[in-house]
């Protein structure tokens, strides 16, 4: 079993920016990828970026130019900058971790995000 833990998160202004960092318990060699969603009130959980062992990345259009995602592969983290921050960016933001089998997954408890004047 895999524990993922989040820290970063917070009340932040418009415009205004913040870092998440997720750490995985203990290291796994079978990752495809890992990455962040998020659920805002109301809403289904959504992609926000993923990030493969090789740092590929992949963004969802709403954050692209403002989030980027990296990994530190020798500390099983990975990170999401998020800077520009809008009030619809408000969210519980999710870490995820992908097995190359595609269809294992492991989430994070989650952490909130408000951006809010």
């Amino acid at each position: 079993q895999v524990q993922l833990v989040e820290s970063g998160g917070g009340l932040v202004q418009p415009g205004g920016s913040l870092r998440l960092s997720c750490a995985a318990s203990r290291s796994i060699f079978n990752i495809y990828t890992m990455g962040w969603y998020r659920q805002a009130p109301g809403k289904e959980r959504e992609l926000v970026a993923t990030i493969t062992k090789s740092s590929s990345t992949n963004y969802a259009d709403s954050v692209k130019g403002r989030f980027t995602i990296s990994r530190d592969n020798a500390k099983n983290t990975v990170y999401l900058e998020m800077k520009s921050l809008k009030p619809e960016d408000t969210a519980v933001y999710y870490c995820n971790l992908r097995l190359i089998d595609l269809v294992t997954d492991y989430w994070g408890q989650g952490t909130q995000v408000t951006v809010s004047s």
